[in-house]
């Protein structure tokens, strides 16, 4: 195998495996967040691992088409914004996963200050 093909394997499964961090560190964020959030709840396990794509595909999707990151700390008043919306809209996308308006306002600070302490780099 030549060192081009090694290199451009090697960043495939690089970006694999950010994808596949991010969506545990999405499922994990999420899943404190509901606990500590009134209003705010997810039926079981499966339900948190499909809002957790469902999320991290939303956030991909808004970075990609405005650059913006749905994220309480990454760009201040927008990013929180971003991210309350966000975790309201995918209950329309994942049943079992409920959530109010004001629940996601205070998700949304609670997710921005979970996810900040995480270790690692959260972005896609």
């Amino acid at each position: 195998m030549s060192e081009n093909q090694t290199n451009t394997q090697s960043r495939s499964n690089s970006t694999i495996w950010q994808v596949v961090g991010r969506l545990i560190t999405a499922a994990v964020v999420l899943a404190i967040t509901a606990f500590f959030t009134p209003g705010f709840q997810i039926a079981n396990f499966w339900t948190l691992v499909v809002a957790a794509i469902v999320l991290t595909l939303i956030d991909y999707l808004i970075v990609k088409f405005t650059g913006l990151h749905a994220s309480p700390f990454g760009k201040g008043f927008v990013g929180f914004i971003l991210s309350a919306i966000v975790l309201y809209v995918t209950q329309f996308f994942v049943a079992g996963y409920t959530i109010s308006w004001m629940a996601a306002i205070v998700g949304a600070i609670i997710y921005g200050v979970v996810d900040y302490f995480l270790p690692g780099d959260q972005q896609m």
